[in-house]
């Protein structure tokens, strides 16, 4: 047998190396379809499509989900297997979202947004049937300090110094919330000055979507012409909070430093012209402008000993407190449910509402304090601090943790994070 020549081998070699690096090189024919073969590992992901939706005002449940590709007969099914869905009381601008996979022609879940917190998921399970749960999202909590300078009120003091860690709304709310904390020691409406200043160690929590609201206020600092004023919130041992100032006594007093809950005040105590008298005369009180019907209060415990028409008062009410104490409202729209000679009120309690009866330009009321008979400034009557001390039991508790919250307000710089969880 004739041998093949050098030449030969060397093309068959050549051809062999290029049929290996072939199969080795090359991809399988099977693999260029993946989905191809049910034998394979990869199973395709379902095409989905949602339907996002809201519900509109005065719009019934059945509406929107209609628009979403839910049929009427699914709908009794739907709502059955949601029993925590009220169809007759969800709000007007609910967020909804219905997914389906492509080629199904019944939805395939449906999730209701009951808050920025809370979502419903409605789900068709394999026998198509429906089951429903509720899944609760995350919030971050952390803990910020903002301060600032009075120029003309909180609510600006906390635009300028907070704008970049609360929204508006949020930003209101804390001023709110301060003024709570201090309303049997500062009127907030009206004893703020230029230059006094302000810190607050409070809690912020994000939620989905970056929504943000107000926690607890941990602490805070008033510096009101050059007096610092410290609160600092404190968990007694039953779960109760409440706040106490640098002493250890409670910012709760016997009387409230003002009727209304921090409203824009539109004169002060001492000589002012009448708005309508038009001549100048001792204005022995103190005016709070404020929305015609606006919940007034009693500023302490009492016995109301008038309520009715009182001259240029218009309406008014006026309440007997102990050691010789009256506080008088006037220019009321009305009187609360309940209100009359001899009725016992508690502090704090609505007694009637803002108007502008008698002789009054504007919604507003007047406000009046009066010792043994003779009308005196409520500025100074009302500066008391006689809030009940912290039990001794729980001095050693409480010091511990005013230290470490004033310590966190002191030192944390404005509108910046101190701590996180």
């Amino acid at each position: 047998m004739k041998r093949p020549s050098p030449r030969t081998v060397s093309s068959l070699a050549i051809v062999a190396l290029a049929l290996v690096l072939l199969a080795v090189g090359l991809p399988h024919p099977r693999a260029a379809a993946p989905f191809a073969s049910a034998t394979t590992d990869s199973v395709a992901a379902p095409m989905w499509s949602v339907h996002s939706d809201t519900l509109h005002a005065g719009e019934t449940l059945s509406g929107v989900l209609e628009r979403g590709g839910v049929r009427g007969s699914e709908m009794a099914d739907i709502l059955k297997a949601a029993p925590s869905l009220d169809a007759r009381r969800i709000p007007a601008g609910m967020p909804i979202r219905v997914r389906q996979q492509a080629g199904d022609s019944l939805p395939s879940e449906i999730v209701f947004q009951l808050a920025v917190d809370r979502l419903l998921h409605v789900r068709r399970t394999s026998d198509s049937t429906w089951e429903s749960t509720v899944e609760v999202l995350p919030w971050h909590t952390d803990t910020i300090v903002v301060g600032g300078v009075i120029r003309a009120n909180l609510y600006q003091a906390l635009d300028d110094s907070a704008a970049t860690l609360l929204s508006a709304d949020v930003r209101s709310e804390l001023a709110w919330s301060l003024a709570d904390v201090y309303e049997y020691r500062v009127d907030m409406s009206r004893e703020l000055q230029s230059g006094d200043t302000f810190r607050a160690l409070v809690e912020r929590r994000t939620g989905p979507g970056g929504v943000v609201q107000l926690g607890n206020i941990l602490a805070a600092q008033f510096t009101l012409s050059g007096s610092a004023m410290d609160a600092v919130r404190y968990v007694k041992p039953d779960g109760a909070a409440e706040y106490y100032d640098q002493t250890g006594r409670s910012m709760r007093a016997s009387f409230l430093r003002a009727p209304l809950a921090f409203r824009r005040i539109s004169s002060v105590f001492g000589v002012r012209k009448h708005p309508i008298l038009g001549t100048w005369r001792a204005h022995k009180g103190t005016d709070y402008a404020a929305n015609a019907g606006t919940p007034v209060r009693s500023i302490a415990d009492g016995v109301v000993i008038f309520a009715g028409r009182k001259g240029g008062y218009g309406n008014a009410i006026d309440v007997r407190h102990p050691n010789g104490f009256v506080s008088r409202y006037g220019h009321l729209r009305g009187f609360a449910r309940g209100i009359h000679a001899g009725a016992h009120v508690g502090i704090g309690q609505t007694i009637g509402y803002v108007g502008m009866t008698g002789l009054a330009t504007g919604p507003h009321l007047h406000f009046e304090i009066l010792v043994h008979g003779v009308q005196r400034n409520p500025s100074s009557v009302l500066s008391r601090t006689d809030g009940v001390p912290i039990p001794a039991s729980e001095r050693a508790s409480f010091d511990s943790t005013k230290d470490v919250l004033l310590t966190a307000l002191l030192a944390g710089e404005h509108d910046s994070p101190v701590a996180s969880r």
